[in-house]
Formats: structure tokens, sequence, C-alpha cells
């Protein structure tokens, strides 16, 4: 009865604070979760060159010369604080591209930072293997079982490791790692992979940072992974989609894969709208934009 009553008081709190959000959860309980507008046939892919799927949010498959690679991974129906066995948070506008089920077992795991829209506690318990290595922010691990993993570490700005045949290199980003209110300990990184002949940048979430200018070289950036939505209001800590080609373009990015937008209602700006602005100012160069729907599939070889 405690803890029941506990949970009571936590929610009529909750409630009283922010009554916008809990209208939307009581909206979204009515709603029903769009399945993906295409799914990738990963089963076929080649296990030579650069691969990618958008599965949904931050969420991209990668393989790399038949490495796989699984970024933010958000698998789940609703994101937020479990009470119970309920979870409270946002609800999925559309259903990941591939379940759980589908996806391959995925050599290394990228975390970005522990937002829990990047950060899924549920997926990542599923997501355990002994053969799956986790490379992550600092001061993000305790959230993980880390002995269920191959390996987890934690990469300070400008530190590398390896994970198989990819050096994979910590990038400070414009942005905030605290996943509850008290916890501003926990840090947030964007990565550059480096494999063989292939580089890829994941800049995980970010407001507008001439950081990526510090990645470009003669080699170019072959895929930049760019998050373009919940600016509208807050842009002081996420990039628009004009300033996510801005930061492509310093890196030396080829193409550009978005996203961070159309899976979750994060912010005000219209759910189309951050495809629509990408596409306008990529106008004359639209080709670089390697995917725009959730579940469709890049492949590149050099």
């Amino acid at each position: 009865m405690a803890s029941a009553a506990g949970l009571s008081g936590l929610a009529v709190f909750a409630y009283r604070a922010a009554p916008a959000f809990w209208r939307r959860v009581s909206e979204d309980l009515k709603r029903e979760v769009e399945p993906a507008a295409y799914r990738p046939r990963v089963a076929e892919w080649p296990q030579t060159g650069l691969s990618a799927a958008w599965i949904g949010h931050s969420t991209v498959l990668l393989s790399i010369d038949g490495f796989t690679i699984l970024t933010d991974p958000v698998l789940s129906t609703r994101i937020g604080i479990k009470l119970g066995v309920m979870t409270v948070g946002l609800k999925r506008l559309v259903a990941p591209a591939l379940a759980m089920a589908e996806l391959p077992r995925p050599d290394l795991i990228l975390l970005s930072h522990a937002h829990m829209d990047h950060f899924d506690l549920p997926t990542l318990r599923r997501l355990e293997n002994r053969q799956t290595q986790v490379i992550t922010a600092v001061n993000t691990s305790d959230l993980l079982r880390v002995g269920r993993y191959s390996s987890v570490r934690e990469l300070a700005w400008n530190e590398s490791a390896r994970a198989g045949p990819v050096l994979v290199r910590a990038i400070e980003v414009n942005h905030w790692g605290a996943r509850m209110r008290s916890d501003h300990y926990r840090s947030y990184n964007g990565y550059l992979l480096e494999a063989g002949a292939h580089r890829v940048l994941f800049a995980g979430d970010t407001a507008y940072t001439n950081a990526f200018a510090s990645i470009r070289s003669s080699k170019p950036v072959d895929l930049a992974i760019m998050p373009i939505g919940a600016y509208d209001p807050w842009i002081r800590v996420h990039c628009n989609p004009e300033q996510a080609i801005a930061m492509a373009n310093e890196a030396g990015a080829e193409f550009i894969l978005p996203v961070h937008h159309r899976t979750f209602q994060l912010s005000q700006e219209p759910r189309e709208e951050p495809m629509e602005r990408l596409l306008a100012a990529a106008r004359g160069a639209e080709h670089r934009v390697a995917l725009r729907e959730i579940g469709q599939e890049f492949h590149y070889r050099k």
C-alpha cells in the first residue's frame, strides 16, 4: 500500500507541475502507432562497403565491411519513467522499422548520452549479449548491466577506442547529459567512426557547434548522421535543419542521414517541417540526403 500511495502522490505532483504533458499522455493512450513506411532487408546486405538503415529517431543500423553498429537504440513504444507496470512518457508516432527479433546482433552499440529518447533501458536490456561491445559517454555506464556485454567503455571528448575494425573517437557536441534533473555530471558525445576506407560521423544530439570542423581531412566523411528535429523552441540545445547541413559540410561529409525527427513529438515544429527545410537547404544537391523515410536503406562502396 505504501508504494502505491507513493506512486499516486508522484503522479499528482507531476500532473500539477506539467498538466500539458499529462494531457498528451492521455491522448496518446487512444492513438495507434503508425507502421514504418519501409522495412530494411538487412539479411541481404553486402559484407563489404557501407550500409545504413534508419530504424527510427536516432537509431541507425550501420554495417561497415560486415561489422554491425547500432546507434542510440530505442525500440520501446513509450519512453520515460517506469512507474510500476507502466512507463510514463512520450509514445512513438511511428513504430521501429525493424522489431527486436529482426535486428542482427550488433557488434557495437554506440550511446551518445543518457536522455531517455537516446538511452532506452528496456531496449538495452534486450540487446544484452556477451558478443556485443558498448561505447558510451563518461558517467553513463552505471545505467547499464555492464557484465552482460562483451565490454562497456566510456569515452571522454577527444578520446578514442577500437572496437573490432572500427576506431571510435568521441567528439564534444553542444548539448547536455543529465537524465534526471539532478545528474548533471553525465557527459554527452558525438562520434567519428573510421574503418578501412570509410569514415562515418554520428553527431548524437547537438545544437550548432563548430566542433565538427576538427574532423575534416583529405579523407571525406562518407556519411554524417545528423539530428534535424526538436528545435522549436529548443534551438539552444538542438540544431535546425539548416544548421545540420552546415555542420555536415564543415565535417566534409559527402552524404547526410537525417535523424531525430518524425518518431516522437518532442517539440512544436510540424512533423514534416524538418525534412522539408532540410531538402530546401540542400536544393541543387538533394542527392546528398541519403534517407528520407524511416526504414529506408543506404548503400555505398568506394
